[in-house]
């Protein structure tokens, strides 16, 4: 197990007693994910995966202005052994790079112990201070960052993104920063932080400063977020437009700016622009198209393209240039819904399909089925797969899920 740093360490053993008024709320849930995968590849046998997940929430208030938040999270899974060393799906995000140190992670298998199908994971996702001011509020940390309004795809949100066919995104992965909002008017504000890499790295950290405000009924968000020696210049607008939501949300990354000779080919444009409706208030429906500069224009060149900045240190996992997401919510009864939603490549064409069906058991215990059904060309060769197709070369994914929360 590594060191933690001594930060990190003196928000968990924050004394928890001394102050009578003092406020302290425990919490959590038990979620248990079943996978099954269908590879693309030819004659390839379907994989499984089983996640427990146990999280333990911890605040405490000492007084109205001062807060403490712990949160660790105890994962045991059973899966299919090449799992553990290696992803069905082409591109993945490093959702925990944006920390100063951590624990190891599997708990078991350690590195010299053979792998087999069982492995237990944990992650101390939240250790933070928070305290308020008249002129700002601070954060200190391991908390929670990430910005944007669009539905599917997000472009200004690179710190700790999801990719679209995660299955458990109630909590977003904890990053170590230091924080401060600024109110400015009625619903404005200046946010400015550092997010800390590993060992404080700088050149595996990021700085960001952005403002928010109102105008004309619509939220303005500009961003400028240096991450990895890349900067990210970003733009996000929502209103409602009649009864109808809108957003648009766009970030232009430039790769090593300040560097002696950056190499402007690398950089990229991505943006997302959508509208939403509710009908009735039993159905919600969405729409978003989403470019993305930073991929390739052909199959072929997929994987090839997979070595650029875009992917290596700024969270794309999109393949292609141009997608379609339309979805679908509708509450059949108060306690059961159905939903749908689509990521339509529009250049292969290829589809990623999620139909989903959730049941509220209880006040506090929901259930629910559904898929990942992938549309497109499959790969040909079984040793040596090429793309084909994005969403075609996915895996086919079906899940149920039983989630408790206390």
């Amino acid at each position: 197990m590594r060191k933690i740093r001594v930060l990190v360490i003196f928000f968990m053993t924050i004394p928890l007693s001394g102050i009578a008024d003092a406020e302290f709320q425990v919490g959590g849930y038990y979620k248990n994910f079943s996978t099954l995968f269908n590879s693309p590849v030819p004659e390839a046998p379907i994989s499984g995966v089983v996640v427990n997940r146990l999280r333990l929430n911890l605040s405490y208030a000492p007084t109205d202005s001062l807060s403490f938040a712990f949160a660790y999270d105890f994962t045991p899974r059973v899966q299919d052994p090449l799992l553990f060393s290696q992803s069905l799906i082409a591109v993945s995000t490093a959702s925990s790079s944006y920390r100063v140190a951590d624990f190891d992670s599997p708990i078991y298998p350690s590195a010299e112990d053979s792998v087999g199908s069982v492995g237990i994971y944990h992650n101390l996702d939240r250790a933070s201070l928070h305290f308020s001011t008249d002129f700002a509020d601070f954060s200190l940390g391991r908390d929670a960052i990430a910005w944007g309004s669009a539905r599917v795809v997000n472009p200004t949100d690179v710190v700790a993104p999801y990719t679209y066919d995660q299955l458990d995104t109630e909590d977003r992965v904890g990053v170590d920063a230091v924080r401060v909002r600024i109110p400015v008017g009625v619903m404005g504000e200046v946010d400015a932080g550092y997010i800390s890499g590993t060992d404080f790295d700088f050149d595996k950290s990021a700085v960001f400063l952005r403002t928010q405000l109102n105008a004309a009924e619509t939220d303005f968000s500009i961003l400028l977020l240096e991450f990895q020696r890349d900067l990210l210049i970003g733009l996000d607008v929502a209103r409602g437009i009649g009864g109808a939501g809108f957003w648009l949300e766009t970030a232009y990354v430039l790769t090593e700016p300040f560097d002696d000779a950056p190499d402007a080919s690398d950089s990229y444009l991505r943006t997302s622009v959508g509208l939403d409706y509710s009908f009735g208030g039993e159905t919600y429906a969405f729409i978003e198209y989403h470019f993305n500069g930073a991929g390739a224009t052909k199959p072929e060149n997929y994987l090839t393209n997979l070595e650029q900045p875009a992917y290596t240190r700024g969270s794309v996992y999109l393949l292609g240039r141009h997608y379609l997401a339309p979805g679908v919510t509708h509450q059949v009864t108060p306690l059961i819904s159905v939903s749908g939603q689509m990521l339509f490549n529009l250049s292969d064409p290829s589809a990623f399909i999620a139909p989903q069906i959730a049941y509220n058991v209880a006040e506090d215990i929901h259930l629910s089925l559904g898929g990942f059904m992938s549309i497109g060309k499959r790969p040909k060769d079984s040793e040596a797969p090429e793309f084909r197709s994005e969403f075609g070369s996915y895996p086919n994914l079906f899940f149920s899920s039983f989630r408790v929360y206390f």
